[in-house]
Parts: C-alpha cells; structure tokens; sequence
C-alpha cells in the first residue's frame, strides 16, 4: 500500500483535508479523497481496470454508502492512469442530473493538466461541497458520518 506522502507532501494533504471539512460545514453530505497509482482490481492487483470500476470497489471499501441520507461523494484519482472519477452515493444521483459532477471535473482536471494536483483537488472538493449544499444542507444534529482524511491505495 502505498502512502500519502508518495503523491503529497504534508502541507498539501493538510490543505486538502481542510478543504473536505470546510465543504462538510455547509452540508450534511460526506465527501472522501482516495488517491493511488492506478486502477487495479482489488482481487487481482496485477490487472488494470475500468477506473469507474475502480472507483465503484474502493467507494464499497471505504463504506461510502453508510451515511444516513446515503450522501457520500468520493474523488478518486489514479495518478499514473491521469484518470478521475466522482461518483456519488445513491441519495445523490436519485435527485441530480446525469452531468451533476461534470463542472467540479473540469476544475480538477485543468489544475491537474497544469501540474496543480492539490489545487486541483482543493478547488474541486469546495465546488462539490457548494452542490452538495443546494440539495443536502447543514442540519443542525448532522454529525461527520466519514472520516475527513485521505485514502491511498
């Protein structure tokens, strides 16, 4: 497994996670990072997959679809593949659009294209946060149902 620190120093993951629990104040929806080096399937890490695929058994992993209004999104990022995926939890896609995430993509995807992964990243959980907030606002008995760091893989 690898460590944070292979893709971010200490300063950026801290920047990232402030981001997180930033957004999460303004909304009772769970965002979650997982960073690795590529999309390999968890039965046989020799073997690429599908990033969506990917995506799909690391948000089961990381128990994404325990949060009570089913409201987690998770970012994830296979640094060698340079793919991204965002996926969100059932509660989420039963109420928005198919092209919901396409705008928090972009932003990432431009700071990535520029070599700016933890602005990227930054950026993009803020965005996301200000989406979840218009459909899952901050409730005053919400509680952090996920934690706030970074998954690595």
């Amino acid at each position: 497994m690898s460590k944070v620190e292979d893709f971010l120093t200490k300063e950026e993951e801290a920047a990232i996670i402030e981001a997180i629990r930033k957004s999460e104040k303004n909304t009772s929806g769970e965002i979650r990072v997982h960073i690795e080096p590529s999309s390999v399937s968890a039965e046989e890490p020799n073997k690429p997959i599908d990033a969506f695929d990917r995506a799909a058994e690391v948000f089961d992993m990381l128990n994404m679809a325990n949060t009570k209004a089913r409201n987690g999104v998770l970012i994830y990022v296979a640094v060698n593949d340079r793919t991204l995926v965002i996926m969100g939890d059932k509660g989420i896609n039963d109420i928005v659009g198919q092209n919901f995430w396409e705008s928090t993509k972009d932003i990432i995807i431009n700071h990535f294209k520029n070599g700016h992964m933890k602005q990227g990243l930054v950026e993009g959980i803020l965005k996301a946060g200000e989406q979840l907030k218009k459909h899952f606002p901050y409730q005053k008995n919400d509680k952090n149902e996920l934690p706030d760091d970074i998954s690595v893989g």
